[in-house]
């Protein structure tokens, strides 16, 4: 077997192994970088089946004052409803989204700014490719998985829930420059 490969295996084995994961639940811990009130918190999840999507619902109705979304896809009704919900209980809720969100059947697109959600297309990339949601400018929701049902059922995903202030303003600042360049999306 070549040596190169043998080291590839042992460096994802030993990751594996730090993480304390298997790959259909959740791991949380905090990260070395920070210790005390600066320590970085943080939770993985891996789907199928990973609870995901419910780990994002409940981020979502933990929401106190601002929620901003940027998403590729997004068809998932429990992700849309905490939203919603969320924007009904007075947070402040705006969402970003793909042009091809504009006419992908079964898309959330329609039932957000409906809902009188503030919902943009970002239409200046080929693709828009964002998996992020930033909760009260201190949690950072990002990872592979799409806001689907096939990405909670089917796919192989990975989901991150980062707790820390300081990286979620760095999230914040990227997507009100998207923002800058995205299109009013009143629904169809």
């Amino acid at each position: 077997m070549n040596k190169n490969i043998v080291i590839t295996i042992l460096v994802i084995v030993c990751i594996a192994l730090f993480l304390g994961t298997n790959f259909k639940s959740s791991s949380s811990g905090s990260s070395p970088a920070g210790s005390g009130n600066n320590a970085l918190h943080w939770r993985v999840y891996f789907s199928p089946d990973g609870g995901c999507t419910d780990a994002i619902v409940s981020e979502i109705n933990a929401a106190s004052s601002v929620i901003r979304v940027q998403a590729y896809s997004f068809t998932s009704t429990p992700i849309a409803k905490a939203l919603v919900d969320a924007k009904n209980r007075g947070v402040d809720v705006q969402v970003i989204l793909d042009k091809s969100q504009r006419t992908a059947n079964y898309s959330s697109a329609d039932f957000v700014a409906h809902a009188g959600m503030p919902t943009y297309i970002d239409a200046e990339h080929a693709i828009a490719h964002n998996k992020i949601i930033i909760i009260d400018n201190q949690t950072v929701i990002t990872g592979s998985f799409n806001f689907t049902k096939a990405a909670e059922s089917k796919n192989a995903e990975n989901l991150l829930i980062l707790k820390d202030a300081e990286l979620a303003k760095s999230y914040l600042a990227n997507w009100q420059k998207h923002l800058e360049h995205s299109e009013k999306y009143e629904g169809r």
